[in-house]
């Protein structure tokens, strides 16, 4: 069970608590870099663990449970803390960008019971191109979040205001993911009301 694919899983969700701490301190730019980089990291080694254990042959059941586990509670963290230190506050909105952290949040609570109700009846739910996207727009969102508090000096004028870069990339790319969230989740919804009586 522990072979390369499985560890660098693992040491995702071992990770995780140091990324949390990183983040804790808005006002520290070099901690919020070093989270960047160890959220790339962690992006990387997602994409590197599945890579590897189709290619090699080393698909284990362990590695299925754990994978999807580990991105969830990363990508649960990380918006937490974001939203706890203010980092999905933005202009025009204010506190109403919460709501695509929410919304990201409860369809994968939603679709992980859902997999857990359709796994007895031997029911697959296929990640489908659009759940990529999804995925793909989530973790560009939270790492220009992250990003933001590593560079505060990257600012444009807007109007009569001065906009953080990156900031603005987060928080469109967070609702772009939302909205992405619920056609998804809309989809699996659908195929499992076709099992439920």
């Amino acid at each position: 069970m522990l072979n390369l694919p499985n560890i660098l899983t693992l040491s995702r969700i071992v990770t995780i608590p140091l990324l949390v701490f990183l983040l804790w301190w808005p006002g520290w730019a070099f901690g919020y870099l070093l989270a960047f980089a160890l959220y790339c990291l962690m992006g990387f080694t997602d994409y590197f663990d599945g890579y590897l254990a189709r290619s090699s042959g080393t698909v284990s059941k362990l590695g299925v449970f754990l994978d999807p586990i580990a991105d969830k509670i990363m990508v649960a963290a990380v918006i937490l803390v974001l939203t706890a230190q203010g980092w999905l506050r933005g202009p025009w909105a204010g506190d109403f960008h919460v709501i695509a952290g929410l919304v990201i949040l409860m369809r994968e609570i939603a679709v992980s019971g859902l997999r857990e109700f359709l796994g007895p009846l031997q029911v697959s739910v296929p990640v489908s191109k659009l759940a990529k996207w999804k995925t793909a727009a989530q973790m560009v969102s939270l790492g220009a979040l992250i990003l933001a508090g590593a560079l505060p000096g990257w600012t444009m004028p807007l109007g009569d205001a001065v906009f953080n870069v990156p900031h603005i990339v987060g928080l469109v790319t967070l609702w772009t993911a939302a909205v992405l969230t619920l056609i998804t989740g809309w989809d699996y919804l659908r195929v499992g009301l076709r099992h439920m009586d």
